[in-house]
């Protein structure tokens, strides 16, 4: 007997349904929830949450499951994704926006105006809490004449000190990334 992984509930024969793109194991009450998945081989030992560490095991059906992760395990490089040509954006972001604002004889609800964007957001970004999306950030740069991104973070990772603005260190600060 296995668990409904949507109810809880005790079952048997367990049906794979998918529900927003997430396959799930559950009960026949459970199934109207998202559409049945039909699968090719139902072996009464579920890899569902097995890893494949490349053990040598070839059969048929390990092969298809890992083809779309091959090219991540081989190799001694890391595979290059989208994040890796992101600019980020500079640690003391809310420093430069203050500044450019200040410069700017700004208050803090002026220059949400001017944004055509909330005064409280303008505080949550001079105040570090929050990080600008792409189209705050673009609106801040053109009007302040400021850049808050650094770069691609891989050189510049490595000539930051670390601590912040109070003083204090996080574990972020101290810990030393395998790249």
């Amino acid at each position: 007997m296995v668990q409904c992984e949507m109810c809880g509930a005790e079952t048997s024969s367990p049906k794979t349904i998918k529900v927003e793109g997430a396959k799930l194991d559950v009960c026949s009450n459970c199934t109207d929830f998202g559409t049945e998945v039909k699968t090719a081989s139902s072996s009464s030992t579920s890899t569902k949450y097995s890893t494949d560490s490349g053990s040598g095991s070839g059969s048929g059906s390990s092969n298809t499951s890992s083809s779309g992760s091959r090219s991540s395990g081989s190799g001694g490089s890391r595979r290059r994704d989208m994040f890796d040509e992101m600019d980020e954006i500079v640690t003391d972001y809310d420093d430069r926006i203050r500044r450019a604002r200040e410069k700017k004889d700004l208050s803090q609800s002026d220059l949400a105006n001017e944004l055509n964007e909330k005064a409280s957001l303008i505080r949550k970004l001079e105040r570090g809490d929050t990080l600008p999306s792409d189209r705050v950030q673009s609106k801040l740069e053109r009007f302040l004449g400021i850049s808050l991104t650094g770069g691609s973070g891989s050189s510049e990772d490595s000539d930051w000190e670390g601590g912040s603005s109070s003083g204090s260190y996080t574990l972020g600060d101290v810990v030393k990334r395998k790249d």
